[in-house]
């Protein structure tokens, strides 16, 4: 495994932009204090690997800027994506082994990482932020449910849509309000893998939510929604 390039501001906890979203949230003063004396500050650069799968779970962490992919590999070679983690979100298997997936940035990234024996002992310690962990699990778990949905019971434009929507409100605050620009850090094979779709229906579907009128492409990288509640009425 390469070395980490890591870096400790005197106090990044001070500064962080999802404070209030991220695990740590409901920690005090003297808490984040000790917190920010364990962790350290990651800048990773798009396509740069944090985790491998099946490898010794060293790491956990705070995604603070970007978006990076949970993913495995099927016997055949192919790469199957699990998940989309988005900032304020938190990475890694605390009080595990192993990583039962492969973590990779989507696009250039900040995180806040933590030895894991050293997040295990500061989380035993201080229930506050074992009740967040636990709580974070079972959000996840809901996610993972409904994800379950998605792949299996919706048709190809509910999917589409429903995968714009959320990473709307992931990235774009587009649950706010309608023409907002977001980032589109997946490739259309990388979308189409996520829906378990082919890419020519992935194309298919957006180029027919840009002839409506639902949304723009000015880039392949970039999406405006212009229409929520017909997005939300498409995906419903």
């Amino acid at each position: 495994m390469p070395e980490l390039s890591l870096s400790r501001p005197t106090s990044f906890c001070d500064a962080c932009a999802i404070r209030n979203r991220a695990i740590c949230a409901d920690l005090d003063d003297r808490e984040i204090g000790l917190l920010n004396g364990i962790g350290r500050r990651r800048h990773l650069v798009a396509g740069e690997q944090l985790m491998w799968e099946g490898d010794e779970a060293v790491l956990v962490a705070n995604v603070i800027e970007g978006m990076l992919k949970l993913s495995t590999h099927l016997s055949d070679g192919k790469e199957q994506i699990l998940g989309l983690v988005y900032p304020s979100d938190f990475l890694g298997r605390p009080f595990g082994e192993t990583s039962p997936y492969g973590v990779e940035a989507l696009t250039d990234t900040v995180i806040c990482v933590f030895e894991r024996k050293d997040f295990e002992r500061f989380a035993r310690d201080h229930p506050r932020l074992e009740h967040k962990l636990l709580e974070r699990t079972l959000t996840e778990l809901d996610r993972s449910r409904r994800w379950m949905l998605l792949l299996g019971r919706m048709t190809a434009e509910q999917k589409v849509a429903s995968f714009l929507l959320e990473i709307g409100e992931r990235l774009g605050n587009a649950k706010a309000r309608a023409g907002t620009h977001v980032p589109l850090p997946l490739s259309r094979q990388q979308i189409a893998d996520v829906l378990g779709l082919t890419i020519e229906t992935v194309s298919r579907q957006l180029t027919r939510l840009r002839n409506a009128g639902v949304i723009d492409l000015p880039s392949r990288r970039e999406i405006v929604l212009q229409d929520l509640p017909d997005l939300e009425a498409r995906a419903s």
